[in-house]
């Protein structure tokens, strides 16, 4: 039972960074969606690699400031899972897709599958080491 409840608190603690990147990608906050993102963090997207937190940062800044200016994202978590011995690493797997400004539904095609890479620190604390997406 306490494995549960401990697997269970896990689990919340890696859906609340997946909820914070997306709070902050409501706000346009580029500074705020890296905050839980490791230093060498990568980001990998169709025509797309980002190495290091700070790219990453860059590239967001630069699209909350154009194209992704007032969008929001639609996520639909289908699973946590925990891998290695001590439960330290996580894979999350999701279908999620962004809403431009001024849109009330997600066209066809703009659906993608993402994976997260999550991983706790030695004080607790969980963060993104990766984030891939492919086409839906």
């Amino acid at each position: 039972m306490t494995t549960t409840t401990a697997q269970d608190t896990a689990e919340q603690q890696v859906r609340s960074v997946i909820d914070a990147v997306y709070a902050a990608w409501a706000a346009n906050d580029a500074d705020a969606f890296v905050a839980v993102y490791t230093p060498d963090a990568t980001s990998a997207l169709p025509g797309s690699f980002r190495d290091g937190r700070e790219r990453i940062r860059a590239a967001m800044a630069a699209g909350f400031e154009g194209p992704l200016k007032g969008s929001t994202v639609r996520d639909e978590l289908h699973g946590v899972r925990f891998l290695g011995e001590f439960r330290d690493s996580a894979v999350v797997v999701a279908r999620s897709a962004v809403v431009l400004a001024g849109e009330t539904d997600v066209p066809d095609g703009r659906w993608v599958r993402a994976t997260w890479v999550l991983e706790r620190t030695s004080d607790g604390v969980w963060q993104v080491a990766a984030y891939h997406n492919c086409a839906d």
